[in-house]
């Protein structure tokens, strides 16, 4: 079965909204646990706008699954993850003021600096995995680089999933073979949904991991967090 992690930024979001701890992002992480996700996911930015580094390290010792970090590998970065060594590592190209992720990794032309991280994410025990579109010769290159996964980066195929489901699939289907192909695990997020997630699972053999968060969130809004995560868990049965 493929995992799900969930990412808790938008629990962060409206707690800092209020500058109180309420929703508290420590017990929710909990709580999503025990509804049966098998991963959390947290993206810290450098202006702690969701996710403070504070509760990275505080997470840290009290999940039971996989743990997650998405970042861009400057300095602070690497420094916090090889501090609280989670699971994984997700490194994605954004630039500090992103408001999301947006693109993947030109791996080609950063393959030098990547493969120097990836390096020392396997010094430390850390599952790599490069955030990339969808494109075979970035995958072979993150392959070169040592990393132990790819994060296919899902929005184009969530755009165009209503007006053709098949041509929005194609390009992940041969991404994910170059990935298994070349000794990749799998993984997949960015708006991903409970109207698209079924469909990208059954297609994409392999998956190893989707990192779902502001649609999971918005999800729970209406159908409550414990069922929120049973529908998306049954998605990728």
């Amino acid at each position: 079965m493929t995992n799900l992690s969930v990412n808790i930024n938008k629990i962060a979001t409206l707690r800092n909204a209020r500058g109180e701890n309420n929703p508290s992002v420590k017990d929710w992480a909990l709580a999503i646990e025990s509804f049966g996700a098998r991963g959390i996911t947290v993206h810290p930015r450098p202006d702690e706008r969701h996710i403070r580094r504070s509760d990275v390290f505080e997470l840290r010792p009290l999940l039971r699954t996989e743990f997650n970090i998405e970042g861009y590998p400057s300095p602070e970065f690497m420094d916090l993850v090889l501090k609280t060594r989670p699971t994984q590592v997700t490194l994605v190209p954004d630039a500090p003021d992103a408001l999301t992720s947006s693109h993947g990794w030109n791996v080609l032309a950063n393959l030098e600096f990547l493969t120097g991280i990836v390096d020392t994410l396997k010094e430390a025990g850390i599952r790599s995995s490069i955030f990339v579109d969808p494109d075979p010769e970035q995958i072979a290159a993150a392959a070169r680089t040592g990393a132990d996964r790819v994060e296919l980066y899902t929005k184009p195929y969530a755009d165009e999933y209503d007006a053709d489901p098949e041509a929005a699939i194609a390009p992940f289907v041969e991404a994910a073979k170059t990935a298994r192909k070349h000794g990749l695990g799998i993984n997949a997020g960015h708006d991903l949904s409970l109207k698209n997630l079924r469909f990208f699972h059954e297609r994409i053999p392999g998956l190893n991991e989707v990192s779902i968060g502001h649609a999971l969130i918005c999800d729970a809004l209406v159908y409550g967090m414990h069922d929120t995560v049973r529908r998306y868990l049954d998605c990728l049965k």
